[in-house]
């Protein structure tokens, strides 16, 4: 919990489809920095796409409602989440 009661947490998504060469990195990028959270997001090597976000639980909450939502470039097939306390700090929010 931070001094203002909010807690902040660490989402670690793993979504799985044709999310890689259509900006899906950049559009998680672009969300994630609208709602105030740091990360990044990496390709994997078969073909999922790595998402790692800290910050306020509900900003994270939301980022993973848009990873599963309809307007994602190119196609979500399923997001696979986990949660857990924020680790290192992160600055800003990249693509990997």
């Amino acid at each position: 919990m931070t001094q203002d009661g909010t807690e902040h947490v660490r989402l670690t998504a793993w979504v799985h489809g044709h999310v890689q060469g259509v900006g899906f990195r950049w559009w998680t990028r672009s969300r994630a920095l609208e709602l105030g959270l740091t990360g990044y997001a990496k390709n994997q090597d078969d073909g999922r796409v790595l998402v790692v976000a800290q910050g306020p639980r509900a900003a994270a909450e939301q980022l993973l409602a848009l990873l599963r939502g309809e307007h994602t470039p190119g196609r979500v097939d399923t997001v696979v989440a986990d949660w857990s306390a924020p680790g290192e700090l992160i600055r800003g929010f990249s693509e990997r």
